[in-house]
């Protein structure tokens, strides 16, 4: 062999290892790595986000970003002097846009799951949730049952496929091919269910409400809950490492909580004026 095409051949044969090592170091950099004092000098915490999540962080028709989240984002910064800056992302990467450090935070409506947990460091625990069924009246489905031989849609990395996968009895199992339609944003599911191309949506129980509330004809949906579904509790995600930025989130929150702000923000989007907050473990 010659000498150029031995140096080709190395080349080829170190490119996983440096790839795999590049891996590594991100991963132990997200893991112990406390980036407080980098967040306090630039004035500055970037949220990533799915800015069509309703009525956690979305876009308004004249791109105003607003919502549940993002008020709460930025009450609880405020109280540091930080700036809530918010960054749309491809929620299927959030992990991996946490690990690289393109953000600090993953806050809009992301929930605790034991997968998710492997990954992130979470926050308390600022509001309860869970994944329903969306249909349309005209179609004749009364719940999770009879959505058998029929097509289920739901967004690409959400809570709604994980719940799937882990519960697969309830709706997987029942469904076309047994296997769900995967989209970017829940607004594209929602354009094949009103074209009569899937026949049911599985998606948080949050957003669904609002969304079908602010449709032009909301009498044509109906939301079915299962009650053996797991259970969904919202949350701040962050990295391993953080765990100063994790006391702050955490403090805040729970500021918000005594001071009366949080069950304002409720009322606000929800109509509720409840200030629940899990335990500050």
């Amino acid at each position: 062999m010659r000498r150029k095409e031995l140096k080709y051949v190395l080349f080829l044969l170190l490119v996983p290892f440096f790839l795999l090592s590049g891996c590594t170091n991100e991963t132990q950099r997200a893991n112990h790595q406390d980036t407080w004092q980098r967040i306090e000098r630039r004035h500055k915490v970037i949220i990533g986000l799915d800015d069509s999540f309703v009525p956690m962080g979305f876009r308004k028709k004249n791109g105003q970003l607003v919502g549940y989240d993002v008020d709460l984002a930025r009450a609880v910064f405020k109280q540091y002097g930080i700036k809530a800056e918010f960054q749309t992302i491809d929620w299927s990467m959030k992990e991996t846009e946490l690990k690289n450090g393109t953000i600090d935070l993953l806050w809009n409506g992301y929930s605790v799951t034991p997968q998710r947990a492997k990954k992130v460091a979470f926050s308390r625990v600022y509001l309860k949730n869970a994944q329903v069924l969306v249909t349309k009246k005209k179609a004749g489905i009364k719940n999770f049952n009879d959505m058998k031989g029929k097509t289920l849609g739901t967004q690409s990395g959400s809570t709604g496929q994980q719940a799937l996968e882990d519960k697969p009895h309830l709706l997987l199992d029942k469904i076309a091919k047994k296997k769900p339609v995967l989209y970017d944003t829940y607004p594209d599911v929602f354009i094949d269910l009103n074209a009569g191309r899937i026949q049911g949506i599985l998606m948080d129980k949050v957003y669904a409400e609002y969304y079908i509330k602010h449709m032009a004809k909301p009498d044509e949906y109906s939301i079915y809950a299962n009650p053996q579904m797991p259970a969904d509790l919202f949350a701040v995600g962050m990295r391993k490492g953080d765990k100063t930025l994790r006391r702050k989130v955490n403090a805040g929150l729970g500021r918000l909580q005594h001071n009366g702000q949080l069950a304002k923000i409720n009322e606000k989007w929800f109509g509720v004026k409840s200030s629940y907050l899990g335990p500050d473990n």
